[in-house]
């Protein structure tokens, strides 16, 4: 798959940084807010060995406040032009709404990550066939119920899939997102991970971001800054199930981590 100016393995796992140029992430409000910060937290996530990184400039976090397009294109087009006059590393925006996806990509963005897999915004699915960039597109619904929980939650993934094959974006161009943290109770967050090969058995790559969510949190009691280890043990099960990123905002650990599985993978008999 390329995305941007790179060729990436869909059989490898790599890691998007996250930058959250927001006041109000769950995570990291605040901390990346302007574009020397961004700049400084992306040139470090880039050593550490980020393939990708993700510009959010809406929290999506439980009862988060929705923004404008205009004040949404304000926090995420500066700093992804900073970022494109500055390093080759691709860009993602991570945008549910049409209009901010068009102003990242004409700031340079190779990617729309979309939480709500092109189902909330109906020109989204246009703009993304129009400029020909990548997408990724993340399970999402407003309620958590299910007839069927796996069977629905992949059913209603590939719907995404086909909305934007239908729009014409490239079936090499679509990632696929099981949306952990979304539309789920804390039980069916569990039943994802535990499940994952099923969900990885679509014929799309897939990203997986855990990083730092509640899942972990109220699995082990534990705030936002001390769920690294949680994280790692989501990075391993992507890692084993040939996940194609994880989301995450720990760059470092979460490279070793992938590397010592892949090598514990490989080695021989």
């Amino acid at each position: 798959m390329k995305i941007g100016n790179l060729d990436f393995d869909t059989n490898q796992t790599y890691v998007m940084g996250i930058l959250n140029v927001t006041p109000n992430s769950f995570s990291d409000g605040g901390k990346w807010n302007t574009v020397d910060k961004a700049l400084a937290h992306t040139e470090q996530m880039i050593k550490e060995g980020a393939a990708v990184i993700d510009v959010g400039g809406e929290s999506t976090r439980p009862g988060y406040t929705k923004i404008s397009d205009d004040e949404e294109i304000e926090r995420v087009v500066p700093v992804i032009e900073a970022i494109r006059e500055r390093f080759a590393v691709p860009l993602s925006v991570d945008t549910y709404k049409s209009a901010v996806a068009e102003a990242a990509i004409n700031a340079g963005a190779d990617l729309v990550n979309d939480v709500w897999g092109l189902k909330y915004d109906k020109d989204m699915a246009a703009v993304i066939a129009r400029y020909g960039v990548s997408c990724c597109l993340m399970h999402n619904k407003a309620t958590s119920t299910y007839h069927s929980f796996l069977d629905d939650m992949i059913r209603e993934t590939l719907e995404c899939a086909d909305i934007a094959l239908n729009a014409g974006i490239a079936k090499d161009k679509i990632i696929l997102d099981p949306g952990v943290g979304f539309g789920k109770t804390y039980e069916m967050n569990l039943l994802v991970l535990k499940h994952l090969d099923r969900f990885c058995s679509v014929e799309y790559p897939v990203l997986l971001g855990c990083s730092r969510k509640s899942v972990i949190g109220n699995t082990l009691d534990l705030p936002t800054d001390e769920r690294l280890e949680g994280t790692l043990v989501t990075t391993v099960l992507a890692v084993l199930n040939r996940c194609m990123f994880v989301r995450v905002h720990d760059v470092k650990e979460n490279i070793r981590t992938i590397k010592m599985t892949e090598a514990i993978l490989r080695s021989e008999s």
